[in-house]
């Protein structure tokens, strides 16, 4: 047994060894010259149908085409039998291919050719198969001859048209006409069935007709044959009896059995008989009907159109009408044909290389598997010794094979419904290693993205793959590179550094090839600034940035779609590197915006949607409903809202009374409202009009509604701003706001007034006014009233009024408050003290103790001060008051006297009190200045306090070196107070130095200037004050603080009032210490305030005026700012280096000092509260100066030497004149070219002329007489000796343009002179 089983036992284990070893096979390329040289066994390309069937009126055909290396030859079996084409005259075979054609020209029937064709391909490699090819012809018999009998039935009966066409080839397709060609109408009563029958279900009387004919179609002839027509003759009744449902169709039992092919065509049918006609259900047993089932001809024919085994089984038909029902039931049984499950392919392989070829196919019944070789059984063949080739089952193993056993074999799976055939060869290659691919490629990646380096390859053997970057190195596989089995290289992340030269070398035993790609790594393309969603307003521009980075070596083209077309760039929209604009959108504009930009390797898109926003269109259809007294529905219809939502509608109303045609704003609403109750007041004719708003405006309003009158009213309102306040000591004014139109609910609007005195009892007094205010006269001063007021009209009176409290007129104070004096008197503030007066003489309201003050002058000797006069208030009822007096002037002699106030009047005033402020720190020098004149030494220059709070002891100087960052060691000089002048050697050039100057008093220092020493020579800075600790740097010089007070016990109010001047030309002198050219910058701690941006409604600045001097200016403007509640900015800029300095200033006139000479300046003011208040700029330059460090033009040498030269010159031209003269001779030098040479004619009084020969009594040429006839001086010019009169002096003193003699136009050169033309021709004419 075990002997027996020994090769069965082998082959398994050869199949399990081979399944587990990898099976391998050459798959050949599709490049055209391997294609050339590759020796290939046969394969058939294209052969006929299985069944075939022809047209006997054609030529018959029979297909068989196949390929191989070397071309195939071709040979035909007929029934099995060897066919030979040469000995039949009309069949012939085509050129380079097997196909048969067979000819009846000449005669023969087809029919005669009718068989089974099988065709051979071979050549020296093997022998490929078609398929058995039935050969049939096709018939299409004629309708057998046959008389019809009339049918007669029944009325209600059923009926079958029995069709039976005769069989042809294929069968034809049967259909019902009339006599007329018309189709016989079917319904669930008449049908048509499979076989062509036509039944009915029950005959009707309609159904009487002569010309029921039955016709065949045959598909190959394309011709139809009729049927002799059948005559049906129905028999009517008078009742027709009802019927239960009995089956024509199918006939016999219950049941029935069909077998179906898979994949072929299931149709079962149930057609039944029956009155009523019955309706047709269909069942399959087990499970519902299933998506493949189709119900044609009225539920009657129940198609599947491919059958497979799932759909065996038990169909019913049920057919039922009123009177019952009956069932059928159809086992359907499904076979198959072989079909493919694995079929075998081809296999090219090389030597000693192993595989298999499997051919698995089913069916029903199970197919079976027979293999050929070469046409021939397997068993008969012998090409292929046992131990290379072994059949195992559907498998045929290969081992080992070798050159020479190639051979094309045959898989035959057959059962009883039909076969398959395939043909699979097996090729025996062996080739040395081929490039497929392009040599030399060059190939661009982004940088970190995968990438795939190709090199396609062949061999037989299968040639192993290595790669080599750059020539060097081992082969790369692993780590970042991955080589694939199709010669591919997989880099996983392309880096720059994997730029290089990449070399693949196949090989085998045959031989080697290799081939180079090229690898450049870049950047990649990316926008890196996106388009962004954003909505426009209609008519603005949008603009969607596109910015793109990308590698530099790389061009790029950047195009925009919209809503995913091509956007068309025309003169509208524009297109730049970065960005798209479209100017003026519209609602066409509107889409999605996609940005793409392309390189040649990879592209980006970023997208963006641009929505067109728009003012919403009016609202529609305006319509007044529900009216009441004081009310009314208004209704609209809201307009497009243009892609920006409304937010409120706004109802306007317009009256035809008072403000005829003006449109007044009544109410908003939200937006989700269209139909609003309006509250309207009595006795207006209104017309309605509703305004929709959203984030870009306002709608245009719609059309008007129609209007609505309201009925009139007792005013409803109370008139508001009720007041009583005297005008006169002796009156007292009433006044209110009157009532708005809308208000006064009805016509003759008119007040009542009423008052009287406060706490007396009195009556109440009263008046009707129309207007809005009543002056009641005679009251006494000061004195409270209770007042009330109530409106009316002619539909009755209105509310009346809450009554308030109101006072008649004030009066002048009486009485001054006493015994004003002071105490604590400090440099720069006093504690006022006074008695106060009695209430009852303020007359009025009490408002303030007001206290006037003033500097009378200065302790220093010889200071000029301004006596400009000042007030503060104090609020205080305390018995004994005091309050403080801040911002004073140390070292000042005051003086000051004190009124009470009520709101109208001053009273009179207190006893005046003199006082002397203490001593305090001076103010800054007036200027400081830093020059450095020569490289060894630096100059310094100051002059004393404006104000010097005292009296000076003198000037502190610090400076220490500078150098960057660092400082060096602080150095100190002290001066005496008359000496306003230093110079500083220095030890080297190079060291700059930083100052900083204080004054003293007696008390201490005051505030220190600071500055650095010039970079070059002859350089002067100017500086303004500093903080000794601040290190902020500004170019503004802090004014004087204006006066603050703070009282314990008071409330004070201070204003300032300018009355006499001791100083005549200034009330105020700031100083902006300035010299000679280039500013440094300067420490200050005071900034002007830059926060304050606001506008001050009707405020101005104009008529700025400059007065310059040498090195100050006299500024003063108009403004229309309240006095003493406004502070100004005096900013001028040196034309020289654009520098800005900034001074803050009170009121003007302005004295700007410390200005440098011989400079120009640009100056204007605004305002310190409200920076955009300014004046217009003036531009001034001060006068120049004499400096003794300037260099004098007129001591200089050369400028002497000039002018005796040109002096020299003049003298010698007036002795050359003087001597001409003397002479008689011509005067060659005129001033005027139209005087003659000789003697002037003199024109007399009538006209004529007088001749003159007395050289005497002539004036000189070119003189003038004057008015009293005598002869005025000469006024000849040394430009007159010029052409043009453009004679001038050159920068070194000389004439430009030379003395020559005016011509006429009209002289010649024959009637010149040889006169001298310039003082040397003078000279020489001496001679």
């Amino acid at each position: 047994m075990l002997v027996q089983g020994g090769p069965w036992v082998l082959s398994v284990m050869s199949l399990l060894l081979l399944l587990w070893q990898e099976m391998s096979a050459i798959e050949v390329p599709l490049d055209q010259k391997i294609q050339q040289d590759l020796k290939q066994p046969p394969t058939i390309m294209k052969q006929s149908l299985k069944d075939y069937i022809v047209d006997p009126r054609d030529n018959i055909i029979i297909e068989c085409e196949a390929k191989g290396n070397p071309v195939p030859t071709f040979s035909w079996r007929r029934n099995g039998k060897f066919f030979n084409v040469g000995k039949d005259p009309r069949v012939t075979m085509r050129k380079r291919s097997g196909t048969l054609e067979i000819s009846f020209r000449s005669g023969g029937r087809p029919e005669d050719y009718e068989g089974e064709y099988q065709c051979f391909a071979s050549n020296d490699f093997g022998t490929a198969l078609t398929n058995k090819i039935l050969l049939r012809v096709s018939k299409s018999p004629l309708w057998p001859k046959e008389v019809l009998e009339p049918v007669v039935v029944g009325e209600g009966s059923s009926l079958v048209l029995a069709c039976n066409p005769p069989p042809g080839l294929p069968p034809p397709h049967t259909f019902w006409m009339n006599s007329a060609m018309m189709s016989i109408t079917q319904d669930r009563r008449v049908s048509m069935g499979l076989n062509g029958d036509l039944y009915f279900s029950n005959v009707l009387a309609k159904d009487s007709h002569t010309d029921y004919s039955c016709n065949a179609r045959f598909l190959f002839t394309h011709t139809i044959q009729q049927k002799n027509p059948f005559t049906l003759k129905v028999q009517t009744s008078r009742k027709v009896a009802e019927t239960p449902p009995n089956f024509l169709s199918p006939t016999g039992t219950d049941s029935s059995r069909m077998m179906v092919l898979r994949g072929q065509k299931l149709q079962l049918e149930c057609i039944a008989a029956g009155v009523p006609t019955p309706s047709i259900k269909w069942f399959k047993k087990g499970g519902d009907l299933n998506q493949k089932v189709k119900l044609d001809n009225f539920n009657k024919t129940l198609r599947i159109d491919s059958v497979s085994e799932e759909d065996a089984g038990e169909y019913m038909c049920m057919a039922n009408n009123q009177i019952g029902s009956i069932r059928h039931s159809i086992f359907v049984q499904v076979k198959a044909a072989p079909y493919w499950l694995d079929k075998p392919f081809n296999l090219v392989l090389a030597p000693d290389e192993s595989s298999r070829l499997v051919c698995r196919a089913n069916g029903n019944p199970k197919p079976l598997i027979q293999w050929l070789v070469n046409g021939e059984p397997m068993e008969r063949n012998s090409s292929l010794p046992n131990t290379r080739r072994s059949v195992v089952g559907d498998t045929i193993i290969f081992h080992s094979v070798q050159i020479g056993s190639s051979a094309v074999y045959q898989c035959n799976a057959s059962n009883h419904h039909g076969y398959l055939l395939a043909n699979a060869f097996v090729s025996i290659l062996d080739m040395a290693p081929r490039m497929l691919g392009a040599k030399n490629q060059l190939i661009k990646v982004i940088e970190n993205n995968r990438t795939f380096l190709d090199c396609p390859f062949f061999g037989s053997p299968l040639p192993e793959l290595r790669w080599f970057k750059n020539g060097q190195g081992s082969g790369l596989d692993g780590g970042q590179y991955r080589v694939y089995i199709n010669g591919s290289l997989e880099i996983k992340r392309a880096r720059v550094e994997d730029q290089g030269t990449y070399t693949c070398v196949a090989s085998n035993i045959l031989g080697k090839e290799e081939n180079q790609v090229r690898l450049e790594v870049k950047e990649p393309t990316r926008i890196v600034r996106a388009p962004e969603h954003q909505s426009a307003i209609r008519g603005t521009m949008a603009r969607f940035d596109c910015r793109v980075k990308s590698d530099l070596t790389l061009p790029i083209t950047v195009t925009w779609l919209k809503d995913d077309k091509p956007l068309s760039l025309g003169w509208r929209l524009k297109k730049d590197e970065d960005s798209l604009s479209i100017p003026n959108v519209h609602e066409q504009d509107e889409g999605t915006y996609t940005c793409t930009v392309k390189s040649e390797i990879d592209q980006d898109t970023a997208s963006a949607r641009l929505t067109v926003i728009d003012y919403p269109d009016p609202p529609m259809d305006l319509e007044v409903s529900d009216p009441d007294k004081r009310s009314i529905r208004l209704t609209w219809i809201p307009g497009d809202e243009h892609n920006s939502p409304v937010t409120e509608f706004l109802v306007q109303f317009e009256e035809d009374r008072w403000e005829p045609g003006q449109w007044q704003n009544l109410s908003s609403y939200p937006r989700d409202l269209n139909s609003v109750i309006l509250q309207l007041s009595p006795f207006v004719n209104y017309q309605f009009r509703v305004i929709a708003i959203n984030s870009v405006g306002k709608s245009r309003p719609s059309r008007p509604s129609q209007r609505y009158q309201t009925s009139g009213a007792s005013p409803d309102a109370i008139p508001s701003g009720l007041k009583g306040w005297g005008t006169k000591n002796t009156n007292m004014e009433i006044s209110w706001e009157p009532l708005l139109n809308t208000e006064q609910n009805g016509p003759n609007l008119h007040y009542s007034v009423w008052w009287r005195r406060k706490d007396t009892g009195e009556e109440w007094n009263n008046v009707t006014t129309v207007g809005a205010k009543h002056i009641v006269h005679d009251t006494e001063t000061y004195v409270p009233y209770e007042i009330k007021l109530q409106a009316r009209n002619d539909f009755g009176p209105g509310p009346e009024s809450n009554i308030i409290i109101g006072y008649s007129g004030e009066d002048k104070p009486t009485a001054p408050p006493t015994d004003l004096h002071v105490s604590n008197i400090d440099s720069t503030k006093v504690n006022v003290h006074w008695t106060p007066v009695d209430p009852n003489t303020v007359l009025g309201e009490f408002k303030e103790y007001r206290l006037y003050y003033w500097r009378e002058g200065s302790m220093v000797k010889g200071l000029h001060v301004n006596k400009e006069k000042k007030t503060k208030g104090f609020y205080s009822t305390v018995a004994q008051p005091t309050g403080i007096l801040t911002d004073l002037q140390p070292y000042s002699h005051y003086r000051m006297f004190m009124v009470v106030a009520n709101s109208r009047y001053d009273g009179p005033p207190s006893n005046h009190v003199d006082f002397h402020t203490k001593e305090g720190v001076p103010d800054l020098p007036q200027f400081f200045k830093i020059v450095q004149r020569s490289p060894e030494s630096i100059h310094l220059e100051w002059d004393k306090p404006l104000e010097p709070n005292g009296i000076l002891t003198g000037y502190t100087l610090n400076y220490q070196a500078v150098n960057g960052s660092r400082v060096g060691h602080m150095q100190m000089e002290s001066f005496l107070p008359n000496v306003t002048a230093y110079r500083l050697r220095l030890p080297d050039q190079a060291i700059r130095y930083r100052f900083y100057l204080a004054a003293h008093t007696q008390v201490g220092a005051g505030k220190i200037y600071t500055g650095e020493s010039p970079h070059f020579t002859n350089e002067e800075y100017f500086f303004s004050s500093v903080e000794p600790t601040d290190v902020s740097m500004s170019t503004t010089v802090p004014p004087p603080l204006p006066p603050t007070t703070t009282a314990a016990t008071t409330t004070i109010s201070t204003t300032t009032t300018t009355t006499t001047t001791t100083t005549p030309t200034t009330t105020a002198t700031v100083t902006a210490s300035t010299t000679a050219t280039t500013p440094v910058l300067v420490t200050s701690t005071k900034q002007a305030d830059t926060n304050v941006l606001g506008m001050a409604p009707g405020r101005v600045i104009w008529n700025l005026t400059v007065k310059p001097n040498s090195n100050y200016a006299n500024v003063s403007w108009n403004h229309n700012f309240p006095i003493g509640s406004s502070e100004f900015q005096l900013e001028f800029t040196l034309d020289g280096n654009g520098s800005v300095s900034s001074v803050p200033v009170n009121q003007p006139p302005i004295k700007l000092a410390g200005l440098i000479e011989g400079a120009k300046y640009r100056l204007r003011v605004y305002s310190n509260e409200y920076h955009s208040i300014s004046s217009n700029v003036v531009t001034f330059e001060t006068s120049a100066a004499y400096i003794k460090d300037q260099v004098d033009i007129a001591t200089q040498g050369w400028f002497i030497g000039l002018m005796c030269a040109i002096a020299l010159i003049i003298l010698i031209l007036l002795i050359v004149c003087f001597i001409k003269r003397s002479r008689g001779g011509k005067y060659p030098v005129r001033d005027k070219k139209d005087l003659p040479l000789e003697g002037m004619d003199q024109k007399g009084e009538d006209g004529s002329f007088d001749y003159h020969s007395d050289e005497d009594n002539k004036p000189l040429q070119g003189s003038q007489n004057s008015l009293d006839g005598g002869v005025k001086e000469s006024d000849d010019s040394l430009v007159d000796y010029g052409e043009g009169g453009d004679g001038q002096f050159n920068e070194d003193g000389s004439f430009i343009g030379q003395y020559t003699v005016k011509k006429d136009k009209d002289e010649t050169e024959g009637n010149e002179s040889s006169e001298a033309t310039s003082p040397v021709n003078a000279i020489y004419s001496l001679a």
